[in-house]
């Protein structure tokens, strides 16, 4: 017999909530590196292998995510809250550099488990005309964690040093497991239909509207990352900005991704989702290529950066609630999928990007400006071919 459901008004603020927990320790890597790499003795080309590993290990999300699917949503989730506590728990209990590569790599996984597992939960709750603003509400824990999560941690560092953030986000994880587990419902049985991985994965990746969702997800991740990995350089090359104003900068892109997943909340359900990732994208596109053109004006050069990473948050927020209906049956499998190639498509970014960046034929961020067009294009190419169940 199932548990009965607690009002979504209720459930949504909690997942919120357990979602910053995961994005906090996700967000708080790069900009206090030297800090860890200190406090572990290491180096940043060790810490930078950390973090390799921890996006190859992104791409291999559906294998663990499919349970979602196979033996229930909130199994899923609890699945992915597990495991993002035991890697916390390393670092805890064995504060040296082995323990903090493995705890990168099981909380990247365990979010990435639970963020298709809670995405398949609301998506069988919630009718797809209202799901857009849902899923946004969700997503706002992405910026939150920037722009709260972060600030927390790098207050607990200065007051307590490097490991000070660990025991906290273990806590916070146990208590995350034990909300899930008393909010969630008991999942039902599932038919022999649902069950099976290699059942799931061959439904996604059979379908042609699936494989187009995911295609779209890649070439447009890869575009983000083009600029994504040079902004910071091109900035301080070109305006002289130093360490301080980086770190504004920094801030200021965290409320740009806030206004995008508040854009997606007020407008991708009306005016439909497959039209608003279409928006985000030329709008994309449209920031792009202003960059190259203000390389001698600052104001200039961060409002194009502005509307470079708020149009991409509405692009991917907007897509997300997409994906959902694209195929039902495996709509956990997908979400994983999904999460997967966003993670290839970043891996495709951070190849590119320097290269892009250092070659003699356009000067500063122009080609990477262009190459973020193309992957965008190829996007909207994709989202044509895009049909969802309903």
């Amino acid at each position: 017999m199932l548990t009965p459901d607690r009002p979504l008004r209720l459930q949504i603020p909690a997942l919120i909530a357990v979602r910053l927990v995961f994005n906090t320790m996700h967000r708080m890597v790069y900009p206090f590196l030297s800090y860890f790499s200190a406090g572990l003795g290491v180096n940043l080309a060790a810490m930078a292998a950390a973090l390799t590993l921890r996006s190859v290990s992104g791409m291999f999300s559906p294998f663990l995510a499919s349970v979602a699917d196979s033996r229930g949503r909130k199994a899923g989730m609890l699945l992915g809250m597990l495991l993002f506590t035991f890697g916390v728990g390393l670092v805890v209990f064995w504060p040296v550099y082995p323990a903090f590569a493995l705890a990168l790599v099981f909380t990247t996984i365990g979010n990435l488990v639970f963020i298709p597992s809670m995405q398949a939960y609301l998506g069988d709750r919630v009718a797809y005309r209202r799901r857009g603003l849902v899923i946004a509400l969700t997503e706002l824990s992405w910026s939150l964690g920037f722009i709260v999560g972060v600030p927390a941690v790098g207050f607990l560092i200065a007051q307590r040093g490097w490991l000070a953030p660990f025991p906290l986000l273990a806590l916070l994880g146990l208590l995350s497991l034990a909300l899930l587990a008393w909010m969630l419902p008991r999942d039902p049985a599932r038919s022999a239909s649902q069950t099976g991985f290699l059942r799931n994965i061959g439904r996604v990746f059979s379908y042609p509207p699936a494989l187009a969702g995911l295609l779209m997800a890649a070439c447009y991740s890869t575009a983000n990352e083009v600029i994504n990995f040079v902004f910071g350089v091109w900035v301080g090359d070109s305006f002289g900005l130093v360490l301080a104003g980086l770190g504004t900068l920094t801030f200021g892109i965290g409320l740009a991704e806030m206004g995008g997943e508040s854009l997606v909340g007020a407008l991708t359900d009306r005016m439909g989702k497959p039209r608003a990732v279409a928006i985000g994208l030329a709008l994309n596109c449209l920031a792009a290529l202003a960059l190259p053109l203000t390389a001698n004006w600052l104001p200039g050069a961060i409002g194009a950066l502005m509307l470079f990473f708020l149009s991409f948050e509405f692009t991917l927020v907007s897509g997300i609630p997409l994906m959902t209906e694209i195929l039902p049956p495996a709509r956990a499998t997908l979400m994983a999928a999904h999460m997967a190639f966003i993670s290839f498509g970043r891996a495709v970014g951070d190849v590119l990007a320097p290269l892009l960046f250092n070659q003699h034929f356009l000067p500063g961020i122009a080609a990477n400006a262009l190459a973020a067009v193309l992957f965008n294009l190829l996007a909207v190419l994709a989202l044509t071919r895009i049909k969802i169940s309903q």
